[in-house]
């Protein structure tokens, strides 16, 4: 928008300014109510900036006039007349939608209010996590400003100074999504956490309100819990009537261990000629994880990279979503089939109230640890190999990890069921 002030002087045009400018304004903001907080919000932070950068008395009455007309901007026509009962004085009416729009835009012109968004965005552009994981975060937020809108509390930082309002939500968590599990309910709580952490450390909030706070999961019954394929299970799965990347993919999982996406994601460089597979990051893992090849996946691996470029993947079979702004992993269609051929062989064993077969795919990983132990492998061996994390100061801490060839011996000492070795 513009309006000439007709001189050349600077100075008389500061002094002719400020109305125009509050007119200005108050445009912006009638078509900023229209459509809802989520512009007003820029424009009351650019109050609030104008007013910390005001030079003079004056410039700061021009501003805070400016503001005055953004207000009414807000506010709209009144509706009606209210009669105050003790002094019988006059005051207009509004609508309590709109009037509700002006205390929090004033708010956030004073610096008294951060709406969660505000910062949210730029938390989730450092974070450095799956998109999984990101996706939780903004559930997780977008859960948090339906219960405060819900029960009229302000989406905003200044909220939740203590952790009364965070236990109200939590409270209240089950009710708002009563299909999810109190372990899924519980991530949203902690990458709530993760958020304020990240605030507390700029000083946008005194705490992290969410420390400590969770559902409690219902007791879990010792025959409900997730456990490993058993040898006549796998024999099953080893020789039932499937693809042969599905075959491959599921006798790579078993002597590794290995979780179903680093190994969809695995390329041809990533089979090592030293004979090691190399799984990227997962979980907490900070680094690639080196795993040796077993023998018995020797052929599998020559057939896979043979006459192939580096940078191929291993599996492309499974070439992933194809749509840059997915969340899903890349391993995402090939768990749906390897469930659907474990439910068309009966490899299933499932609970009412429960979404996941107590036998899924992480059961090869489950399967290949029980193998490792019985097998007499060190503990400390085993995590190293699967990417769990040790235990104690010594190995934990301290310690560079096992040398490959301890990793070998205790990849080496898991063997097929003998049925399926026979057989290939």
């Amino acid at each position: 928008m513009k309006h000439p002030l007709n001189t050349d002087s600077l100075v008389i045009a500061n002094q002719l300014k400020w109305p125009i400018v509050n007119e200005m304004r108050a445009r912006i903001v009638e078509a900023a109510a229209a459509e809802g907080m989520g512009d007003l919000r820029s424009v009351a932070v650019e109050f609030h900036r104008q007013r910390q950068r005001a030079a003079t008395d004056r410039e700061l009455d021009a501003i805070d006039a400016g503001i005055g007309v953004a207000i009414e901007a807000v506010l709209g026509k009144p509706i009606g007349i209210d009669v105050d009962p003790i002094t019988g004085e006059e005051e207009p009416l509004f609508e309590s939608r709109k009037v509700k729009q002006a205390q929090r835009f004033a708010k956030m012109v004073a610096g008294e209010a951060t709406a969660f968004d505000e910062l949210h965005s730029q938390y989730m552009g450092q974070l450095q996590v799956k998109p999984r994981t990101k996706a939780d975060d903004e559930r997780a937020i977008k859960l948090l400003k339906r219960w405060c809108d819900e029960n009229n509390v302000e989406p905003f930082l200044q909220s939740f100074p203590t952790k009364k309002a965070a236990v109200r939500f939590v409270d209240d968590l089950q009710g708002l999504e009563p299909k999810l599990s109190p372990v899924t309910l519980n991530k949203y709580i902690n990458r709530l956490s993760r958020f304020w952490q990240w605030l507390e450390k700029r000083e946008e909030v005194p705490i992290d309100v969410w420390r400590g706070l969770a559902l409690v999961p219902p007791p879990v019954a010792h025959d409900e819990k997730e456990r490993p394929f058993t040898d006549e299970e796998m024999v099953k799965l080893l020789k039932g009537d499937t693809t042969q990347a599905m075959h491959d993919l599921m006798r790579i999982a078993a002597l590794t261990g290995c979780r179903l996406d680093p190994i969809v994601c695995l390329r041809v460089k990533d089979c090592r000629e030293d004979g090691v597979f190399v799984f990227k990051p997962q979980k907490k893992e900070k680094a690639e994880r080196l795993c040796p090849i077993h023998p018995d996946l020797m052929e599998i691996v020559e057939r896979r990279t043979k006459d192939k470029k580096p940078d191929d993947p291993f599996f492309p079979e499974w070439p992933g979503p194809q749509k840059v702004e997915t969340k899903r992993e890349r391993s995402f269609k090939t768990s749906n089939q390897f469930t659907a051929y474990a439910r068309s062989i009966g490899v299933r064993e499932e609970l009412d109230g429960r979404r996941r077969s107590l036998i899924n795919f992480h059961s090869f990983r489950r399967w290949f640890i029980t193998q490792a132990e019985r097998a007499g492998q060190p503990e400390s061996i085993i995590a190293a190999v699967v990417g769990h994390k040790r235990q104690g100061m010594t190995l934990g801490v301290y310690s560079a990890g096992p040398a490959i060839e301890q990793a070998r011996a205790c990849v080496e000492a898991v063997r097929l069921p003998s049925l399926v070795a026979e057989n290939g």
